[in-house]
């Protein structure tokens, strides 16, 4: 299956698996409708969601694109080959579509709505609405959306995370038993420590998907980059695999991408997950580096002019801060706080050469208990 395919059929899992509707209906919050003009592209409902509501769309009403050969409905136009070459904000539903977002727009996903939709809000965030189209698109017409909001099952339980100052066990003497950097296969330092994450492996799969991230399976050979950065679709680059660090004497575990709202190749959100052999009040600890690539550069541990290698955002607490915000707001983290650990990593250099700086405090996330 082609790395494109692959990832809608990632892209959207979170999604449809959150679309089956919670009968029967509870109370109802709230009703809005919105119109939305062919030249728009997203629209700021002025709607706060919170976990566990229930969303009903209808929509109604026609496009039509100048270079288009008939109207479109909220379902959006067929996308050809041709028309494949047009990066869209979510690019596994047509062009013209009826869309939505829950979240900071730096984060959040977009989702089809189409005709009509009903789902469950998986995580916290303000609701826009939208047309998957491109920022130059301009189409005669107007949707008009119909919006109900009904109250979260009784019978459902989503937790809102806490910001605490502390978490039992989470102190320097956990930290002098953890490595502070990952390191490549010949040992060479690399990406920082910067999150880790307290509950079992089945709590910690469904956070990252209910969170919109994509597992991302460790690369067994090098991988060849050279002759795909001109061409390589953003579909492709998200699903490509990760390098191989090593932790705990080991690969990686799990390696979790997420893409980027502004669709660019080559930038991605990534992390590498390690489960350690350590515990804390009884409970599995992960272990985690997070870093944001932003293209590509030069490796250099190789002479060679030709050798790539993926470029990081050295200020990686935005991206330990994005692990945060995608993480804390699906109902299944109950507790948040940041630790200073003894001697701190402030600024170092990847085992490729990339620098990166950071105030040296590592994300503790505590899982919600299962139920």
């Amino acid at each position: 299956m082609p790395a494109a395919t692959l990832l809608c059929a990632y892209a959207n899992q979170s999604a449809q698996s959150i679309s089956t509707p919670a009968p029967p209906l509870t109370k109802l919050l709230l009703t809005q409708e919105i119109q939305l003009t062919g030249d728009q592209l997203w629209v700021d409902t002025t709607i706060d969601l919170h976990p566990g509501q229930r969303l009903i769309f209808s929509a109604t009403g026609s496009l039509r694109y100048p270079d288009a050969k008939s109207d479109n409905s909220p379902a959006g136009l067929p996308r050809n080959f041709k028309d494949l070459l047009r990066i869209l904000p979510d690019n596994d539903v047509g062009r013209g579509a009826l869309i939505a977002r829950i979240g900071d727009s730096n984060i959040a996903d977009p989702f089809l709505v189409g005709a009509k939709r009903d789902l469950l809000v998986p995580a916290a965030g303000r609701l826009s609405i939208g047309i998957n189209q491109t920022f130059d698109d301009t189409a005669d017409g107007t949707y008009t959306v119909e919006i109900a909001i009904y109250a979260p099952d009784p019978t459902s339980t989503f937790v809102t995370a806490r910001s605490v100052p502390a978490i039992p066990g989470i102190d320097n003497s956990l930290f002098a038993r953890i490595p502070r950097r990952v390191s490549d296969k010949s040992g060479a330092p690399g990406d920082m420590v910067n999150f880790l994450i307290l509950g079992p492996q089945s709590a910690m799969e469904k956070a990252f998907k209910s969170a919109g991230w994509v597992r991302v399976d460790a690369d067994v050979k090098d991988t060849l980059l050279t002759g795909i950065m001109a061409s390589m679709s953003k579909e492709s680059y998200l699903t490509m695999p990760m390098s191989q660090l090593y932790l705990f004497g080991r690969i990686q575990d799990y390696g979790w991408a997420h893409a980027e709202p502004i669709q660019v190749v080559a930038s991605r959100h990534h992390l590498r997950l390690w489960k350690s052999p350590l515990t804390v009040n009884g409970q599995t600890l992960w272990v985690g580096a997070a870093t944001h690539d932003v293209g590509f550069a030069h490796d250099d541990r190789s002479k060679d002019l030709t050798a790539i290698t993926h470029k990081i955002d050295p200020a990686i607490d935005q991206e330990r801060d994005y692990v945060e915000k995608t993480l804390a707001a699906t109902g299944q983290v109950s507790e948040v706080t940041h630790f200073l650990p003894d001697n701190p990593v402030l600024s170092a250099k990847t085992a490729t050469g990339g620098s990166f700086h950071s105030n040296g405090q590592v994300l503790i996330l505590q899982l919600a208990p299962p139920h």
